[in-house]
């Protein structure tokens, strides 16, 4: 197992710093599932990252669901009846959602809807209304 993991080019987290725990698997295992503990629960401490603060915000924010009281990361990995596969998949989504959460989303530029959009909007307001009066009882009666 390697001891740093990247995050992207220039960004990297220290494996030493993931706090490993194991519990039993769920699913599918026959009698070995209630022996052997292969589900992993991975806590990382955000302070280990070494991040900018706006970065760490930015961390924050995304992840604030997947954050412990103690505000560490917390992924969790069961998929396979292997603890070191568990282990492997644990820190390669711990290593995704790092990378997601620390992209710096583009700015949205205000645009105007077209001429053309306006009037196929009120062209088709104007079908729908016209379909809508024609269900209704005439006035008169």
């Amino acid at each position: 197992m390697r001891d740093v993991r990247d995050i992207r080019p220039g960004l990297r987290f220290p494996v030493h710093a993931v706090e490993l725990d194991f519990a039993r698997s769920g699913g599918p295992g026959g009698q070995n599932v209630n022996k052997v503990e292969t589900k992993v629960i991975a806590r990382l401490p955000l302070g280990a990252l070494g991040l900018h603060p706006g970065d760490l915000d930015r961390v924050r924010a995304k992840l604030a669901s997947r954050l412990d009281a103690a505000g560490r990361l917390v992924v969790t990995c069961q998929e396979s009846r292997q603890r070191e596969r568990n282990v492997e998949a644990a820190f390669e989504r711990m290593r995704e959602l790092l990378d997601w959460a620390l992209r710096v989303p583009r700015p949205r530029r205000a645009t105007k809807p077209t001429r053309s959009s306006k009037v196929r909007r009120v062209e088709s307001k104007k079908r729908r209304s016209a379909v809508k009066a024609a269900r209704r009882a005439p006035r008169g009666e």
